[in-house]
């Protein structure tokens, strides 16, 4: 039962009740609630910026390990790309040298991948350095394995092709050794015989007499049996594939015609000295994806070792050259 409040009534001179309006209860009432609602906003605002509740706790846990294996994960990803690179390292400087083949240009194996927007759904999280650091790691795995497993499967076509791409490549003398007079000149720079100036000599001079045959020193197609006007004379380019062509200058007559196919020993032409020539010889040339190179290096089914390492030593000297 509610207690009854009295006050003295200065005026009558008598105790009365105290009665009190619906409207003074209200506001009591709400400042009452009001008062409890800031007290219990400040406890709460308290509460969640100072305390952790079990279910925030639990989660940080979570985070926590999450953060920890993300860590993990990317040291394991650091060791793969190692040993990516070293499978690339490999591939360029092993398996391709060994069958001939250009290195993949790292501009292809570092590609870029995916827009500059790709890893915009992993912002704005704590860990979204870590988590855009995995997985650009990953998509660089992933686009790197995916080229050197086309880079293997390229290579493993070289070596099923291994027989037909040796027999294509220049590894013969062009003439007889028994028939060679001499070595007139070698590759590099050389005393030009007519206008008595050093300069670039591309190919090897073989000196021979006059109609000694001319072999294809490897499979191939004739690409060329014409009559240069650039000073080789009557001329002949085989094409072998695999991006090597050979060429045979100053012949006296050609034995073959373009498009025909060619096997290695073939006899393509015979020894003369047209052109621009200062005697009997046959002016040979090895060219490598578009580049004259030394035919010094191509002599490796032909030659003893001693034979060798005479004609290396003669093609080395300095001298003048027969074109």
């Amino acid at each position: 039962m509610p207690k009854v409040k009295y006050y003295f009534n200065t005026h009558s001179l008598k105790y009365e009740k105290v009665v009190t309006s619906l409207w003074k209860k209200f506001l009591r009432l709400f400042t009452f609630l009001a008062v409890a609602s800031v007290f219990a906003s400040v406890i709460v605002f308290f509460a969640y910026t100072y305390f952790d509740s079990p279910k925030e706790k639990q989660l940080k846990r979570e985070i926590s390990e999450l953060s920890l294996q993300y860590d993990v994960i990317s040291q394991r990803l650091d060791n793969v790309l190692g040993v990516l690179a070293d499978l690339q390292g490999r591939d360029d400087n092993i398996y391709r040298v060994i069958f001939e083949a250009e290195p993949i240009p790292q501009s292809i194996r570092n590609a870029g991948y995916g827009g500059v927007n790709k890893y915009k759904s992993l912002e704005g999280f704590e860990s979204s350095d870590l988590m855009i650091d995995v997985t650009r790691k990953l998509d660089r795995i992933s686009k790197q394995l995916y080229i050197q497993s086309k880079s293997f499967d390229e290579i493993f076509r070289f070596a099923k092709n291994k027989t037909q791409m040796m027999a294509c490549i220049p590894a013969i003398l062009p003439i007889s050794y028994k028939k060679l007079q001499a070595i007139a000149s070698g590759f590099g720079y050389r005393i030009d015989p007519i206008y008595k100036t050093t300069k670039m000599h591309t190919g090897m001079d073989f000196s021979a007499p006059i109609g000694t045959p001319i072999y294809a020193t490897g499979n191939g197609m004739i690409q060329s049996a014409e009559y240069d006007k650039g000073g080789y004379g009557y001329c002949v380019v085989i094409n072998h594939g695999y991006g090597y062509q050979t060429l045979y200058g100053h012949m006296s007559r050609m034995n073959t015609y373009p498009g025909q196919k060619i096997t290695r020993g073939d006899i393509i032409g015979y020894i003369g000295s047209t052109g621009k020539s200062t005697g009997p010889h046959v002016h040979y040339e090895v060219i490598k994806g578009g580049e004259k190179i030394n035919p010094v290096n191509f002599y490796y089914s032909d030659l003893t070792p001693a034979e060798y390492d005479k004609i290396l030593e003669i093609a080395s000297q300095s001298n003048q050259s027969f074109d």
